[in-house]
């Protein structure tokens, strides 16, 4: 039985109660008790980590109204009821309601117990199917849309799903034009919070006069010209995901307020002293290393080491070069629904150059291309601006293209370090230094 699985005990008289959660925490169950059907409504969220054990006989709300409102909500929810003795019609009525079960006064805390015992692990099969299904489901939507069939592609998906469906916050980083927004919000839509909204800010894009207003919101009268109150970007997150994109832009000045924000989920608006609470996920992106700007006091360390509690990098295109032809074809199909024009023809040559192109744009570059293709304006476009004489490009110059390619970048990767970047691409030192000759990049 999961250990994070409990018993909300529902029971006013509070000698009743104490009595119950010694019985289930004696036999190792955890528990929470409370005195009446409101104040148990409001530690129900959904997907509940347990069942529930109630009086029916309640101040206020009864037990018998509490059961059938989180039948509506929830079905799934195991709920037990406790009636008085003698009161048999109400136990009946009760299992026709939906009941899970129901204990009769005076019970023992072994009926107690194994009333619980098997109630919890009803629920704990409950919330395992539903977690599979909404896996499954994620997995389908995560594979459609961040395509690939690179190891790279395959570890990125692997991680979108694990990080799905935890709290943690991300930060990516990546080119420009990798696709880091488009994984920001795929793991918005893995999460329990995709029927929340997803809020992306691009912290590059908003003059710093109009940036704490931008995200913290303002209260009416707050500066000249604020009018009415304004929600802000991370309040409008509440329950969603918060996406920062661009996050080496945000000012120094905004980053300590970012850093509060991260550590107390809470917000001021501008001009108020009240704190706004607020949940939403934290999903950062940058091109550039944050920890090296933070030992140039660009960048605040603290703030750092908050975003990064899960690291996600996305590779550059043109370290997955076996991806090109599969994302261009996603691309160009795209493009002849949006023009409403036929597809490309397949095209030998063409994807010989696209296969051996550096791709400095990443992804974006190469949709940019996909839907000039489809306008049958491509040859504007280097490296498809003129064609070769006599047809597609030689297998061995393609090769050596793509050879040319792989090393390049794995000497950036590794700082120009020979031994690193033989070690890296699994090869001989002495192979590699006269493959640096070969194609001149020594």
């Amino acid at each position: 039985m999961s250990e994070r699985l409990k018993v909300l005990v529902v029971e006013d008289d509070p000698d009743v109660r104490l009595g119950c959660e010694q019985a289930l925490q004696l036999e190792g169950i955890a528990t929470q008790g409370v005195e009446s059907a409101e104040a148990a409504r409001r530690l129900l969220t959904a997907d509940y980590p347990g069942v529930v054990i109630s009086d029916i006989r309640l101040p206020g709300e009864d037990g018998m109204s509490l059961l059938r409102g989180l039948r509506q909500r929830e079905a799934d929810l195991p709920v037990v009821l406790i009636t008085g003795h003698g009161d048999v019609a109400l136990a009946v009525q009760a299992m026709k309601d939906g009941a899970y079960d129901f204990l009769e006064k005076p019970f023992s805390p072994e009926q107690l117990v194994g009333v619980a015992r098997r109630a919890l692990e009803q629920r704990r099969l409950a919330l395992e199917v539903r977690a599979l299904r909404a896996r499954l489901s994620g997995r389908d939507a995560v594979e459609a849309r961040i395509i690939g069939r690179s190891d790279s592609m395959a570890e990125v998906r692997r991680l979108v799903l694990d990080l799905g469906s935890s709290a943690a916050d991300v930060l990516i980083f990546g080119e420009t034009g990798t696709g880091k927004e488009l994984v920001a919000r795929c793991l918005h839509e893995a999460s329990p919070r995709r029927k929340g909204n997803f809020v992306a800010i691009n912290c590059g894009g908003l003059p710093e006069t109009l940036f704490e207003s931008e995200i913290f919101g303002h209260e009416s009268g707050a500066f000249t010209g604020a009018g009415k109150r304004r929600i802000g970007k991370i309040e409008h997150a509440d329950g969603g995901t918060l996406f920062l994109d661009e996050i080496e832009a945000m000012p120094l000045s905004m980053q300590i307020k970012l850093l509060r924000v991260l550590q107390e989920r809470s917000i001021e608006r501008l001009g108020s002293n009240r704190a706004v609470p607020v949940d939403c996920r934290v999903v950062a992106a940058t091109k550039v290393d944050l920890l090296e700007l933070a030992g140039q006091g660009k960048f605040r360390a603290d703030l750092y080491y908050r975003l990064s509690v899960v690291t996600l990098p996305l590779p550059p295109l043109r370290a997955r070069r076996e991806d090109v032809p599969l994302l261009f074809e996603h691309f160009a199909l795209q493009a002849a629904v949006r023009h409403d024009r036929p597809p490309p023809l397949p095209d030998a040559e063409r994807q010989q150059r696209m296969m051996a192109y550096d791709w400095p744009g990443n992804v974006r570059e190469l949709r940019n291309v996909a839907d000039r293709c489809v306008l049958g304006i491509e040859r504007g476009f280097p490296p498809f601006s003129s064609p070769r004489a006599g047809g597609p490009l030689p297998l061995a110059q393609t090769v050596e293209a793509f050879e040319r390619a792989l090393i390049g970048d794995a000497l950036r990767r590794n700082g120009g370090s020979l031994a690193r970047t033989a070690e890296d691409l699994q090869v001989a030192k002495t192979t590699l230094h006269d493959k640096l000759k070969k194609y001149g990049l020594g």
